[in-house]
């Protein structure tokens, strides 16, 4: 952690938090379990966002294919999601962090919704992170979306819009509207693909992959992901000034 400079982090960083059903399977252990350990690799991972100031941290909690796993296992999440709503919701606000929900919550049973919305209400003045969780979230899905509610847009205002009109209109129809580009995006468990998460916003974001499974994933595993980042040369498609005068 102490390597990691301050200045230089990215403004957002986002995780696929992947590998607890492995965790589980290593110690003979229903994945439920790794679920359960899961969790507190999130307190772990919150908290050393605080400590190296980095403003956003964006987690893929629960895709929107996730409802294809078996029944049980569904049922364990959800259960794990109320647990964490209810148990965690004021400590995150008594530790000024503000808490968003991304996805779509049509799925969720009724007081599932309810505590999300008021933990964003709750939490809603809060600055000192900015704590998103996609749940039942597809990046396809949210760019479909998207694209009918610039239609429906559309057909409102009664005009046809320029390829102008429709791109500086697009991003606000998203589930991450108003949520910076992630600078950089982890994945957990040596896998390397993206799986369908925040798609749109991730054209120019650095990945970073970890053998680490999501349970065993500390404080040192985060800080060792940012070192590799301020190694990079960012150019979002251009050249750096220096690269210019040769």
């Amino acid at each position: 952690m102490n390597d990691v400079s301050p200045p230089s982090v990215p403004q957002h960083v986002a995780i696929i938090m992947d590998g607890n059903g492995r965790w589980a399977r290593a110690r003979n252990l229903p994945r439920t379990a790794g679920h359960q350990k899961g969790i507190e690799a999130i307190k772990r991972v919150t908290e050393a966002a605080i400590e190296l100031e980095i403003p956003h941290l964006t987690l893929f909690g629960f895709s929107s294919e996730n409802w294809n796993r078996p029944r049980e296992e569904v049922s364990e999440l959800m259960r794990l999601l109320r647990y964490y709503l209810r148990a965690e919701t004021a400590e995150l606000h008594k530790s000024g962090i503000r808490l968003g929900v991304i996805g779509d919550r049509g799925a969720f049973d009724h007081d599932i919704v309810e505590m999300i919305e008021n933990a964003e209400r709750l939490t809603a003045d809060n600055s000192r992170l900015n704590l998103t969780i996609a749940l039942n979230y597809g990046g396809r899905q949210d760019i479909l979306q998207a694209v009918q509610q610039v239609t429906d847009h559309a057909w409102r205002q009664n005009k046809h819009l320029t390829k102008n009109e429709i791109e500086n209109l697009f991003p606000q129809f998203l589930y991450t509207s108003g949520i910076p580009d992630p600078d950089m995006m982890i994945r957990t468990s040596g896998e390397q693909r993206i799986s369908n998460f925040l798609i749109w916003s991730c054209a120019y974001t650095e990945f970073y992959f970890s053998d680490v499974l999501w349970p065993d994933f500390s404080k040192d595993d985060l800080a060792s992901a940012l070192e590799s980042y301020q190694k990079r040369d960012r150019r979002f498609g251009g050249l750096k000034t220096d690269h210019h005068k040769l």
